[in-house]
């Protein structure tokens, strides 16, 4: 029997697959460990294998992909409904068998090497924004209930911290001022990784020519566009820019029925590290718009008509689809850029 499609529900050590042939019949189902899974693929005939976009599933689509295999990612709340019993791993890996073979299938893109590589600096440097942020409320917290109060945001914490710390007048025990000062210190570690990744990624930036195009659109900079460029991948794989921004969760999240439309807060979908970024930059750049930018422009419209949160998903949602029409049809950012729609219109 030829084996033409196979899903494999992936795991640390061992592996479920289940396999059938052009008709639907199942060929195959059994279990591998990950010591066997390159052997038993390599010396398999092409076929179609379907995953889940967990952990490892890049690595392994890669792999396979080497093999001659054509391989196929899915988001896994699109696997969920083919699941037909009880959730377990013979089940999943049928599920995702079925899944891959459906027409109307969407499909995550597979990473490369290079952008797992830089996506990995962004998620250490994200994890290094958020400790050092609970460490700096955490310092902030621990003197407040000797009194002492700093204001908000990190760099105030270096700034006051020293004066705090010589004020022998302030009450504060010699225990208090030892602990203070290892917690400052290990602030400042911190942020000193912060900084070092940050320099990484610049540098990324610049060798990459696609992220320094989209560095020149309004609201993003390096850190957003080396994150989307690495994220995105081939931006021709969405039909058009409205599916890219509803790939990142820009869109309004509906709830129609009996040909009512309700539009609701925006979905929130795909990467939340990356929609943050495309939000706190648009938010950048509302803040600007509000005293510099000219009356008649998009932007002052929409911030007058509503309040300036929802300006700046909207703005975020336009620079996704600019973000699109740049990767796709290779283009530059044009600021006087003029749609064919509004010429034709004149």
């Amino acid at each position: 029997m030829k084996i033409t499609t196979i899903g494999i529900d992936l795991a640390k050590n061992v592996f479920q697959i289940h396999g059938v042939d052009v008709r639907g019949k199942v060929g195959v189902r059994k279990q591998l460990k990950r010591a066997d899974m390159a052997k038993y693929f390599a010396n398999l005939e092409p076929c179609l294998i379907g995953m889940e976009a967990c952990g490892s599933a890049h690595h392994w689509a890669r792999k396979l992909e080497d093999y001659g295999h054509t391989v196929k990612l899915m988001a896994p709340q699109f696997v969920k409904p083919y699941v037909k019993t009880n959730k377990n791993d013979m089940a999943d890996a049928e599920a995702i068998c079925e899944a891959v073979s459906r027409p109307n299938m969407r499909f995550v893109p597979m990473k490369h090497v290079e952008q797992q590589a830089i996506l990995s600096v962004h998620r250490a440097r994200q994890g290094f924004v958020k400790a050092r942020t609970a460490q700096a409320n955490q310092i902030r917290g621990l003197l407040s209930e000797f009194g002492i109060i700093i204001p908000q945001g990190v760099g105030a914490i270096t700034k006051y911290i020293l004066g705090i710390l010589e004020d022998g007048e302030n009450g504060l025990p010699g225990t208090m001022r030892h602990l203070i000062d290892r917690l400052t210190e290990n602030l400042k570690e911190m942020n000193r990784q912060v900084k070092e990744l940050e320099a990484q990624i610049q540098k990324w930036h610049r060798d990459n020519a696609a992220s320094r195009k989209l560095a020149e659109i309004p609201g993003l900079g390096p850190i957003t566009a080396s994150a989307i460029v690495a994220t995105v991948g081939d931006a021709r794989e969405f039909k058009n820019g409205r599916q890219l921004a509803a790939w990142m969760g820009l869109v309004p999240r509906q709830n129609s029925s009996g040909g009512k439309q309700n539009l609701q807060g925006i979905s929130k979908r795909g990467d939340t590290y990356l929609r943050t970024l495309m939000i706190h930059g648009a938010r950048s750049v509302v803040r600007v718009a509000e005293h510099k930018a000219e009356p008649e422009s998009w932007l002052r419209k929409v911030m007058g008509r509503r309040n300036k949160n929802v300006a700046a998903v909207a703005l975020a949602n336009k620079n996704a689809r600019i973000v699109w029409a740049l990767l796709a049809h290779d283009r530059m950012f044009r600021r006087d850029y003029t749609p064919a729609a509004v010429v034709a219109a004149m």
